[in-house]
């Protein structure tokens, strides 16, 4: 078994990090067997070497190892890479063509990305890894084959299990064995040590003399982020490679390289769902906000018939008073008189009593006329939309467009609601 500063050498795996040499030690452990293997880890971290090192110290160093991006191809045929087509499967396929799966038999295949294949490649890719039998797309002959299969992603798989883009069996299909890569701000010891590696790449391509840095520099350098990781290193190293003039950078130089904290691009709020509106047009909100109003005028509904049993209760008039004021708009000078007392009667709607009898005469509980009012007044949605349509065909003498547009909806879409409604 090779060691993993051996492995490192073979495969230029620059890096020192404890993470790292975890991740290749475990590369080197699980290669002999044939235990699928998930490799995880944002963009740009280098998740494509650990499958090379897989196969090539696995006793299938001999077949073919392919590499498959996912994401890279369309939904409508990723199915026909992988598994291959029968001719006239569908339009183009001119000939009969072998897939990854067939090609790679006795070999491994490399999915890059395999959180992006759609469901129901999922559910074939499933079957593949219990059985090894596929089917071509276009065919029903059941075709077998010997391959072992090492995937990699940087999404969150448990997330996209919880909204349904991925198969949650198939996710544990794939993870047998799970190697974690982790980004590049967390191995800030060998930011350095991939950026003279780069340097020293990028002189020998352009035939130029390697860049230095100063100790600030490099102090500048480790502390980066590097959102994008190595891929992103290796570009700001071939930038300052080329453009550069003197081969000495100091801080000030590198500055002008390096990714800014703040992105200029425009974020993306995740918003949470209990912050979720409950309605999903406006029409809905205004409806609420109506029955909302129909609530507020009950209780104050209440108020005044509580008001008219104690009327002559003197502590509990003077209580309310600046209430009621509020509510009808009475200024603070005015005083709650008879007038409006019974202007407010007649906008709640409710009949003054008489004065020479005593409420309980009239209304044995106040409350139960309040009840009363609440169940003589519905809200049906369906109710008040047919009222609506009606209203507007009898104001257009029946012509459906003027009542339409008048309405704020399609001449299609009344007609169909007076088919509904049986108009």
């Amino acid at each position: 078994m090779e060691s993993p500063q051996a492995v490192k050498q073979r495969f230029e795996i620059i890096g020192n990090d404890p993470n790292l040499n975890r991740a290749i030690e475990k590369s080197i452990r699980v290669a002999p067997t044939d235990i699928s293997v998930l490799v995880t880890g944002e963009s740009g971290v280098g998740k494509e070497s650990l499958p090379k090192i897989i196969h090539s110290l696995s006793h299938r160093k001999h077949a073919k190892y392919i590499a498959v991006n996912c994401g890279a191809i369309p939904e409508g045929t990723i199915d026909s890479e992988l598994f291959g087509h029968e001719k006239g499967a569908f339009t183009g396929a001119t000939q009969s063509r072998d897939g990854y799966f067939k090609e790679a038999d006795g070999g491994t295949i490399f999915l890059d990305e395999v959180g992006e294949l759609p469901l129901t490649t999922q559910v074939r890719l499933l079957r593949v890894l219990e059985t090894g039998e596929f089917i071509k797309v276009g065919s029903s002959k059941v075709q077998k084959s010997d391959i072992r299969i090492v995937a990699a992603t940087n999404v969150n798989m448990i997330e996209a299990i919880k909204e349904n883009k991925f198969r949650e069996d198939l996710y544990y299909r794939l993870n047998t064995v799970e190697i974690q890569l982790s980004p590049l701000r967390k191995r800030r010891s060998d930011i350095h040590l991939l950026f003279r590696k780069f340097a020293s790449d990028f002189a020998i391509k352009y035939k130029m003399p390697t860049i230095r840095l100063t100790d600030q520099a490099i102090k500048a350098l480790e502390n980066c982020s590097w959102p994008g990781n190595i891929r992103q290193l290796k570009n700001v190293a071939e930038q300052i490679s080329v453009l550069e003039t003197s081969r000495e950078v100091d801080e000030a130089i590198l500055t002008h390289y390096l990714p800014s904290n703040s992105s200029n691009l425009p974020s993306v709020i995740s918003e949470s769902k209990s912050n979720k509106s409950d309605f999903s047009n406006e029409r809905e909100i205004l409806y609420k906000v109506l029955f909302d109003m129909k609530n507020d005028l009950h209780d104050l509904k209440k108020l005044t018939l509580e008001f008219m049993e104690k009327e002559n209760d003197e502590a509990f008039k003077e209580e309310n008073r600046s209430l009621i004021r509020k509510v009808y708009g009475d200024s603070d000078t005015k005083e709650f008189s008879e007038e409006s007392h019974q202007e407010q009667l007649e906008i709640l709607q409710i009949p003054e009593k008489k004065k020479t009898k005593p409420i309980e005469q009239h209304i044995e509980n106040p409350y139960d006329y309040a009840e009363d009012i609440e169940e003589e007044e519905t809200l049906s949605l369906q109710d008040k939309e047919v009222e609506l349509i009606k209203k507007s065909l009898n104001r257009h003498q029946g012509k459906r467009k003027p009542a339409a547009d008048e309405l704020g909806i399609s001449e299609r879409t009344l007609y169909r609601k007076i088919k509904q409604y049986d108009l």
